[in-house]
């Protein structure tokens, strides 16, 4: 079957009605219907998540027969990972916003995991069984909260996962490294227990730990130690005061680790660390370009990357893998854009999610050995219809080129239409590619969407990034009241009708909108941001003397300052700047955000009032910083609406 005719069955295979009108909030607002599709590594069976405004499940079900295999209810848990250990064991692991009995210090999203046996319908938790090496009870005591990505590693015919958990030989706690034996549930501590600065570990096809990480904060030093024969053998040292080495996986053969060491510059440079004799050359891949290295789960060796740009898009390494995914690429090639979800271990069935007009956003199972195309289904049941998006580019004040996402309002002409800006978080993220539920809820109410790619953003090389150190609440700003500046100037839209909207960073930006750079905005609407930098600050623990440190620098580059009394911060902090506040402000805030506390918005809310300026706050009960749940999810997106449509009306 020809690439043109397999993509007219493709379409033809799913058949989305035109909507009359814009879908309704909640169809935005909930938890995506479908979600977290994976093949299991034969291709014979898939796993998804099916939910509502109030339940989620995860069904299992064989492709062949449809036959349900087990489901499991997850109700309002915040599930974080769907992934196969073999054909037989399906791993789940979800968050919790809590402070675990024993710990001190504030709440924090600590992550917890299970999995589910096909052959005998039954569930177990991770590390509830933890013996020592041995096969006594291990003589410290440990935590079921696993810190990392499980790595299943199939040994002998017999399944076990490496994860890395937490352990407290004291008063004090330390990352470890279990090994769960996915038959009866023994776990193991595989890693040196008298190891008091290892973060992470690399374990190859066999099993065995063949490279550890180590970090002394007190000298600022990252360190690897490769294994051999269970003992430690050479040493890799590396100053690191900000960002050290990744070790991002193990060479296709196995037969090394392949490492991004930084740069003085910001770049960094790939190298390949033999296992045999820690001898170091150049990786054979280090000149394609790549963003995210992709790895096998099953193996840890790395099998490609992504090419990140406007457009989601990857290198594989094996020819037979890249000519599947270009066969994808050409059949789907009228989407705006097309991610790879997962895929059977031969690559014989591939999932993807495909978005743009053609297709809503919808999960696709490829059969590669019949060249047909099966819709799983929508993403967010009832958007059939979604608004355009346009890859963007204008100039800053300083003559800077600003990428940027650029969504239109279906059947508008596009002329004088009001817009909303919609600065991401991090500040050091970027914005993806695809379905953004937020951007298109506001498009379907008439309005254009700016997601500028700001100075400060991450994914775009160091130069980009670098820019925005210093910037805070600065250029990184007024990046994006250029970007308004720039569409007036096309006459796409009114400048006398611009609101702007953020969470986290994007929520910081917000009401810098409404006190730092004014005159631009009608309205102001901050989701779980900052207002107070010294008291967020203080609240990190700011200066501190823990790991964490490395985050620490860098955040010193961002805003510039090197003490947290530094008048600086009082500069670029909204809540001491209201009395320039002219516009409408709407605050909402999660009150379990572990990341920006709730004090945030609520100090602001309180700056506000007392100033007797115009504010609404929306408190979002049992809400983390991520909007995590269905129902607060949905109210936020409903309050921001009404907000908009009150103080902006979309006509």
């Amino acid at each position: 079957m020809s690439v043109k005719s397999w993509l007219a069955t493709l379409v033809a295979l799913l058949s989305f009605a035109a909507a009359d009108c814009a879908a309704p909030l909640e169809a935005y607002g909930n938890l995506p219907t479908l979600s977290d599709v994976t093949l299991s590594p034969d291709g014979l069976t898939l796993a998804y998540v099916k939910g509502n405004e109030t339940r989620r499940l995860v069904f299992v079900k064989t492709l062949a027969t449809l036959q349900l295999q087990g489901a499991i209810d997850i109700g309002d848990h915040k599930l974080r990972a769907l992934q196969w250990a073999d054909n037989d064991h399906l791993l789940i692991t979800i968050s919790t916003t809590t402070l675990p009995r024993g710990l001190i210090g504030h709440r924090g999203e600590f992550a917890t995991a299970e999995w589910l046996e096909l052959s005998t319908k039954s569930q177990h938790a991770f590390l509830e069984n933890i013996k020592r090496g041995g096969g006594g009870v291990l003589d410290v005591d440990t935590m079921n909260v696993i810190a990392g990505v499980p790595q299943p590693r199939v040994i002998d015919g017999h399944t076990f996962v490496f994860v890395r958990g937490i352990y407290f030989p004291g008063d004090e706690s330390r990352f470890a490294l279990f090994r769960v034996d996915m038959t009866n549930g023994d776990t193991r501590m595989v890693s040196d227990p008298h190891e008091i600065h290892a973060e992470d570990w690399v374990i190859d096809n066999a099993g065995n730990i063949v490279a550890e990480e180590d970090y002394y904060e007190r000298d600022k030093l990252w360190k690897m130690k490769l294994y051999r024969d269970g003992e430690a053998a050479d040493e890799i040292e590396v100053p690191a005061p900000i960002e050290g080495p990744d070790v991002e996986g193990l060479s296709e053969d196995g037969a090394a680790l392949v490492i991004s060491m930084p740069q003085p510059d910001g770049g960094i440079v790939y190298q390949q660390i033999s296992l045999k004799d820690g001898s170091s050359s150049a990786w054979q891949h280090a000149g394609q370009s790549l963003g995210d290295l992709m790895d096998d789960i099953r193996t840890g060796r790395l099998i490609g990357g992504s090419r990140l740009t406007d457009k989601t898009d990857y290198v594989f390494f094996d020819p037979h893998t890249e000519m599947v995914w270009s066969s994808i690429k050409t059949a789907f090639q009228d989407a705006t854009n097309v991610e790879l979800v997962s895929w059977s271990a031969d690559w014989n069935k591939v999932v993807v999610l495909a978005f743009g007009p053609a297709y809503g956003d919808a999960y696709y199972l490829i059969d590669m050995t019949t060249h047909k195309a099966k819709p799983v289904g929508l993403a967010y049941e009832g958007i059939t219809d979604v608004s355009p998006e346009k890859w963007i580019d204008y100039k800053a004040a300083d003559g800077r080129v600003i990428q940027a996402y650029l969504t239109l309002p279906l059947n508008r002409e596009p002329k004088n239409l009001p817009l909303i800006v919609l600065p991401h978080g991090g500040p050091f993220d970027r914005d993806d590619p695809g379905f953004d539920w937020l951007s298109q809820a506001l498009a379907s109410r008439g309005y254009v969407v700016l997601q500028p790619q700001f100075r400060g953003s991450d994914g775009f090389g160091y130069d980009l990034l670098s820019a925005g150190f210093g910037e805070f609440g600065r250029k990184m700003q007024t990046d994006l009241s250029d970007g308004v500046r720039a569409l007036a100037a096309q006459g796409l839209i009114d400048p006398k009708r611009v609101c702007i909207v953020g969470a986290s960073y994007g929520g910081y930006a917000a009401l810098a909108g409404a006190t730092l750079d004014t005159g631009v905005y009608r309205c102001a609407v901050s989701i779980a941001g900052v207002s107070d930098l010294q008291a967020l600050l203080s609240y990190w623990h700011w200066p501190r003397d823990s790991l964490d440190d490395r985050s620490e620098r860098f955040w010193v580059q961002f805003l510039g300052v090197s003490d947290i009394d530094d008048p600086k911060l009082d500069a670029i902090s909204p809540i001491k700047h209201v009395d320039k506040v002219t516009i409408p402000i709407l605050l909402i805030h999660g009150r379990d955000d572990t990341v920006v506390p709730f004090s945030q918005s609520d100090d602001m809310a309180d700056a506000l009032t007392d100033a007797k300026k115009q504010v609404e706050f929306v408190k979002l009960d049992g809400e983390d910083h991520w909007l995590s749940r269905s129902a607060t999810r949905l109210q936020m997106i409903e309050a921001t609406v009404k907000f908009l449509e009150t103080n902006n009306p979309p006509n």
